[in-house]
């Protein structure tokens, strides 16, 4: 699932990731949640080994996601062989930081931490709070091993320059940019085919189907999880505001949610909320997220926002005849307008307390290689990078939705801006999760607007 998949996931993420997960993946959370927990693995090896005298070893973690747990053992291989000497101690988990974290409160923490932005957890927000993560500006002027340029001449526009891999403002990176995934709306074509329905390409035209489709016993909307809202949320924002408010906004600005841009953000969201299947907060979660997005499946809900890692996950899933995979931006506010697609990407980092730094960021900027990223690309769910020329090597749906920004859509990857920790209020509790009270009844869009308000005054004064 964001791991919150591209995404992410992302949305990345996020959609966005919530979007959102390797899947903005989501779990989550690309953000993608994953609600079974495997056993962690070394470099692939059926037994962890002792690593030989002169070697070093090189902890790396990292959550497992829709992508699977083989690419990351290949890449770990595929860097021991260019390095001899050295040995990868690989841990893969679904559930990571329950592996992880009883070893990091004794003082043992892994050299190269995989985990996004955007998890129930928040592991990697508090080291960011904590201002325990390693600066890796000097990664992206290494040269990339066993190529001729640097790791940040391959990496796109973008990705290396947002309030999510630059979480203080400072100018510096401190998240490196890994697997993305545009976030959107996902649905099923050959129901749109069969019924000579089109894809909605402004809300007027989504509450007109809307109310079509409930005709016919069919839902509007969908989401898998609460946490899925953040690139959906993201886009969306920047839809309404315009880039300049958006950001004002995601810096808590003062009076940026009475604006009628930020008003009409809401009142989009709680009508959605009224077009929702009305189990969806029920299944809501990190176990049965999977009933949400199988709504999807059995066309008794129309659209949900996603990233790419979905198809993946559902591989296996019943669905109905005829169903076939579709992809859309989200609808413009007005004829004309900006169609955003948020796109959650995922992060890998370093902790203060890591051992072997040096030797952790020749890994990271060893990530970026050709060879790294045609591994991770491999698999039946492609694992791709923001790396130049990527997009042009994918085939078939994929090719389709990495080129969603080829096609009219503008990409959104910001994120709301770092804080001290705030008692009681989190960026999740305070703007996705309530959907589930729009969506249950259990609050109105009133108390919603009222929150948020509040919130963001007690973040705003605990900005980094």
């Amino acid at each position: 699932m964001k791991a919150k998949k591209v995404l992410s996931l992302v949305l990345a993420a996020a959609m966005t990731l919530s979007l959102v997960a390797c899947g903005n993946s989501k779990e989550e959370e690309n953000n993608t949640p994953a609600p079974e927990s495997s056993a962690p693995a070394d470099n692939g090896s059926e037994e962890a080994k002792e690593p030989a005298a002169g070697e070093q070893t090189l902890k790396v973690a990292a959550v497992e996601t829709a992508y699977g747990a083989q690419m990351w053992q290949d890449v770990c291989a595929a860097f021991e062989k260019a390095n001899p000497g050295v040995k990868v101690e690989l841990t893969i988990d679904k559930k990571l930081e329950d592996i992880i974290t009883p070893a990091m409160k004794a003082g043992d923490y892994p050299d190269v931490i995989m985990r996004a932005v955007g998890a129930e957890s928040a592991l990697t927000e508090t080291f960011i709070k904590d201002n325990n993560v390693v600066e890796m500006t000097d990664v992206l002027a290494m040269t990339v091993p066993g190529e001729d340029v640097t790791v940040g001449e391959k990496i796109l526009p973008g990705f290396v320059d947002n309030s999510i891999t630059n979480p203080y403002g400072d100018g510096k990176t401190y998240l490196m940019p890994m697997f993305y995934g545009p976030c959107g709306l996902f649905y099923d074509a050959g129901l749109f085919e069969a019924k000579g329905w089109t894809v909605p390409t402004t809300w007027d035209e989504m509450w007109e189907l809307g109310d079509k489709a409930k005709a016919e016993g069919i839902a509007l909307f969908t989401y898998p999880t609460a946490g899925y809202f953040d690139a959906f949320f993201y886009a969306l924002l920047r839809e309404t505001a315009g880039n300049d408010k958006f950001q004002e906004a995601l810096r808590y600005g003062e009076g940026a949610w009475d604006t009628p841009e930020a008003q009409q953000t809401f009142d989009i969201i709680a009508k959605l909320a009224s077009y929702t299947e009305k189990t969806t907060p029920a299944n809501a979660n990190d176990n049965d997220f999977r009933k949400n997005q199988q709504l999807v499946l059995d066309d008794k809900a129309l659209f949900m926002p996603n990233g790419n890692w979905v198809i993946g996950e559902m591989a296996d899933a019943p669905r109905a005849e005829g169903f076939k995979w579709g992809f859309t931006a989200l609808p413009a506010v007005t004829e004309g307008g900006d169609r955003a697609s948020y796109t959650f990407f995922e992060q890998i980092w370093m902790p203060k307390g890591a051992v072997n730094q040096d030797l952790g960021k020749q890994f990271i900027a060893y990530l970026y290689s050709d060879e790294a990223a045609e591994i991770f690309a491999s698999g039946e769910t492609p694992a791709v990078q923001p790396i130049k020329g990527m997009a042009d090597k994918l085939e078939g749906d994929n090719k389709i939705y990495y080129s969603i920004y080829d096609t009219g859509a503008i990409a959104v990857m910001d994120a709301f801006a770092t804080t001290d920790p705030v008692e009681g209020v989190t960026v999740r509790t305070t703007f996705f999760d309530p959907i589930n009270s729009l969506v249950s009844g259990d609050k109105t869009e009133e108390q919603w607007v009222e929150q948020v308000k509040k919130d963001s005054d007690a973040l705003r004064a605990a900005l980094k």
